[in-house]
């Protein structure tokens, strides 16, 4: 399997995922500074000129952990980027990107292969997250250098597919990086993940209960004291399915086991998607997204403490293989 250069000095391999509205600069540079992968959403840097204003500080403060570091340098960094009609920043968060050379760029709901070609332009790769082996062959078609198998039980926008399903359906037949996602909360995990023939564990729920995230106290609780059992997957509160905390849907008032269906009509990543004004955004701050991995968190941490926990459960797991 052939992994692009820039991933292949992690100290685990783990892809923090892009977090709406809780990944900020912060948690970014944490999950950097501590040897994984971290990454934001282009949208959660709101106005848009916020931006430039991250990746500025992001890049700065990297550069500076690696000149005093130079035995353990930062991790490189992603944007996610949704490609998604509705997004009209699209071009101008690009634009950014290109201003600052983003390392990583993380295309969701939507190929285009301008987008990629644009990355490759500046010495960049991309990573598109599919739910299916359909759209794995249309975004590698498009360019994209690597694919993100979001499989059944991962927080966000999760597909239906079993981890091992997807995984060996796109190993029939790609052999780029391949990263995958769904309910990966330990070290065990990431391993297990390789095994199935990923390159990478893509983890997000367990960073919502750092000390550096940019949640909601209750969120954070949530995710600690939730269980497997306590995640709903519906599409009412952006018109594609995803896994939420069934708490949070009981606050607004919801019953979770009689939601509606929701309608792709009703996505919308545009002005006030982060809960700016008007009804429907304001879902996407009161109703918690979670995957179904969150069992395995118990407490909220620093990302430092998170990435050491994930590391020794990691080798303690090769250990027991005798790997």
């Amino acid at each position: 399997m052939t992994v692009p250069a820039i991933l292949k000095s992690l100290r685990l391999p783990v892809i923090g995922s892009p977090l709406f509205i809780i990944s900020g600069p912060e948690l970014v540079i944490a999950q950097c500074k501590a040897g994984i992968v971290g990454s934001f959403p282009a949208l959660n840097a709101r106005p848009q000129t916020m931006l430039d204003e991250w990746l500025h500080r992001i890049t700065e403060e990297l550069s500076a952990h690696n000149r005093a570091h130079p035995e353990r340098p930062a991790a490189p960094f992603a944007v996610n980027q949704i490609v998604h009609k509705s997004n009209d920043r699209l071009e101008r968060d690009l634009e950014t990107c290109a201003k600052w050379q983003v390392p990583i760029i993380i295309t969701s709901l939507g190929a285009r292969e301008d987008l990629n070609t644009a990355v490759h332009g500046w010495g960049g790769i991309t990573l598109h997250d599919v739910i299916d082996d359909r759209f794995a062959r249309k975004a590698i078609e498009k360019g994209a250098d690597g694919l993100i198998a979001v499989a059944a039980g991962a927080g966000g926008h999760a597909g239906r597919l079993s981890p091992f399903a997807i995984i060996q359906e796109i190993r029939q037949w790609f052999d780029g990086p391949l990263a995958l996602s769904g309910s990966i909360a330990t070290g065990d995990a990431v391993l297990a993940a390789q095994a199935m023939g990923a390159d990478f564990g893509y983890i997000g729920s367990p960073f919502i209960a750092t000390t550096e995230a940019n949640a909601d106290p209750a969120y954070k609780a949530g995710i600690v004291e939730g269980r497997a059992a306590d995640i709903v997957y519906s599409n009412l509160f952006t018109g594609v399915h995803g896994n939420y905390l069934r708490a949070s849907i009981v606050a607004a008032g919801m019953d979770p086991d009689a939601l509606p269906e929701g309608d792709l009509k009703t996505m919308n990543f545009g002005a006030g998607a982060n809960g700016e004004g008007g009804s429907k955004p304001k879902a996407w701050k009161d109703i918690w997204g979670s995957g179904q991995g969150i069992g395995a968190v118990t407490a909220v941490e620093s990302v430092a403490d998170r990435v050491d926990r994930l590391e020794r459960e990691y080798r303690a797991a090769r250990a027991r293989l005798a790997l």
